[in-house]
């Protein structure tokens, strides 16, 4: 049977030659998102469940390696303290669905997407709860800069020498083949970061886009990760590069009414930017004393992506609206390129 959305037979006969449990009962399946990248299934069968993730039909064929890099990091992470859902079985056989597809195990939880206006009870109403969200958020990508990447089978993943060059090179060639416009800020902070480095550079497990929207908290207080997800874009890269792209945004003030609308969440009450670094050194055993390097880059590099996607919008409505945010995000860039002390 095909649903139009997955043929569940052909699912249902993979999940039994994989060993899947809930042989013989009907499979079940929702769809939970769907996008460029990849798409997102509720899988159902019996006691189990699952949640499937698949690139589009019309996707470029370079997604079905995307989706085996994602598995790659997923079953690596396996066995470590990184919050995480787990790998159930990879399918690489064009044959069951037409792409390469993978099933991990559901996540108990919620995203902080679905509260962008308000914080769930009862991290609204009791600051010290509320702040733990964030410490939270930083513990996460400090453990994941903890993992032994070459032992768990990731030492060709990416190419960690000439990472902070290659990154330079690669987004001003993407800014100059997309260029539609003159985006103010861009010379002085491309200029800057072709003159600047970190003060150290430690290779390892990196998300790629590592903000509230790719976490997920487990019911309840105290708040605890309960897994980060979306690994379309991990590396081996410099992980210090996931906490500045957390809080490339964060308000210079989190008691101000300007908090509540700095971010797509509400960050008033929130810890300070610097408290939250804190907990990541403390974590990960990293220097930050960079910081104003890594927030450049971040704002520079999301401004550039950005950019892309309104350059392409051709009438989408949510690729439209960036081209109001790249304007500030790059004038951000530019303003700390222009007054950090930071001379690395």
């Amino acid at each position: 049977m095909n649903t139009g959305i997955l043929d569940v037979d052909r699912l249902a006969a993979w999940m039994d030659r994989t060993g899947i449990p809930g042989v013989g009962a009907p499979v079940e399946v929702e769809k939970l998102s769907g996008g460029a990248q990849n798409e997102i299934y509720d899988i159902r069968r019996g006691d189990h469940r699952s949640v499937l993730r698949i690139p589009p039909a019309a996707a470029p064929a370079e997604r079905d390696k995307g989706i085996l890099r994602e598995w790659r990091i997923t079953e690596a992470l396996d066995g470590t303290d990184v919050p995480h859902a787990r790998g159930v079985a990879m399918c690489d056989d064009p044959q069951v669905l037409g792409r390469n597809f993978y099933p991990m195990g559901f996540v108990e939880g919620w995203s902080p997407m679905n509260h962008q206006k308000a914080w769930p009870e009862p991290f609204s109403g009791d600051p010290k709860e509320k702040a733990e969200l964030a410490y939270q958020l930083a513990e996460g990508v400090a453990l994941m800069s903890k993992v032994d990447w070459k032992g768990r089978g990731l030492h060709d993943l990416g190419r960690p020498d000439g990472f902070h060059d290659r990154q330079v090179q690669r987004w001003t060639g993407t800014f100059e083949r997309i260029k539609g416009r003159e985006i103010d800020g861009m010379n002085t902070a491309t200029q800057w970061l072709r003159t600047h480095r970190p003060l150290d550079f430690v290779p390892g497990l990196m998300h790629g886009d590592y903000q509230w929207a790719n976490v997920m908290y487990e019911d309840g207080a105290p708040a605890r990760l309960a897994a980060i997800v979306d690994w379309e874009m991990g590396t081996i890269g410099d992980p210090k590069l996931d906490p500045a792209w957390a809080l490339k945004d964060w308000s210079e003030d989190t008691r101000s009414e300007e908090a509540a609308h700095a971010s797509y969440v509400d960050l008033r009450g929130m810890p300070s930017r610097d408290q939250v670094v804190a907990r990541f050194t403390e974590v990960s055993g990293r220097q930050v004393d960079d910081l104003d390097y890594y927030l450049i880059l971040a704002r520079w590099k999301l401004a550039i992506v950005l950019e892309q996607g309104f350059q392409r919008a051709a009438g989408n409505p949510k690729r439209q609206a960036f081209g109001a945010i790249v304007p500030r995000l790059m004038r951000a860039a530019s303003d700390l390129a222009e007054t950090t002390d930071y001379r690395g």
